[in-house]
């Protein structure tokens, strides 16, 4: 049977102690203009949810830097939503429970910025404008009242290699999006069907 943690103390002792004084101290209640600036050249970021139950979700967002996450004040930020499936998961958790985490990467950077806060939704706002792609205005957004904000050290992408092509498999090591579509939900559309659906020059005319 595995060995489980049912304890702080345990938890503890299985890490070998306490945080550093430099890791227990590095969090914030309000953005630093040095963060405020990371969150301006980030082009993608992950927002972690839960509804009232404590069912997960994790959501990735992305759009060109400057136009993925807005800096309302020092205290406040600002998510888009753009075109996509409809299914609003994570949007749904925040009516049902505010509370998200935000993780928000630059490509190439093995640091990242974490954002833990309340979040609403809004229909429109006069931001709105500052955050149109392609002349398309946001559906909606998220604004997100921060309550903690810190940088994450670089371990797990250094692990992960995740920023190393050395490291990538070859395309082809994996079936292409298609396939993996066909293989798991048996859709009703053929294989050449949802091949043509998600190629690169279809797909990316429904971004925005």
């Amino acid at each position: 049977m595995p060995a489980e943690i049912t304890s702080a103390d345990e938890l503890r002792a299985a890490l070998g102690g306490l945080p550093t004084p430099r890791a227990a101290a590095k969090v914030r209640a309000t953005l630093h203009p040095r963060q405020a600036e990371w969150l301006r050249a980030s082009p993608f970021c992950v927002i972690a949810t839960s509804d009232a139950a404590g069912n997960c979700d994790a959501s990735p967002k992305g759009d060109p830097a400057g136009r993925l996450i807005h800096v309302l004040s020092p205290t406040s930020i600002v998510i888009p939503e753009r075109p996509g499936n409809k299914r609003a998961d994570g949007y749904l958790n925040v009516l049902a429970n505010p509370h998200v985490g935000i993780i928000s990467l630059i490509p190439g950077r093995e640091d990242t910025l974490r954002v833990n806060g309340r979040a609403r939704l809004v229909r429109d706002a006069p931001f709105f404008d500052d955050l149109a792609v392609r002349g398309r205005r946001p559906l909606l957004a998220m604004i997100v009242d921060i309550d903690e904000v810190f940088f994450h050290c670089a371990k797990a992408f250094m692990r992960s290699g995740l920023w190393r092509p050395s490291s990538w498999p070859a395309p082809e090591a994996l079936p292409s999006v298609a396939a993996l579509c066909k293989a798991v939900q048996d859709t009703p559309e053929t294989l050449e069907e949802l091949e043509a659906y998600y190629a690169p020059e279809h797909y990316s005319t429904l971004l925005y």
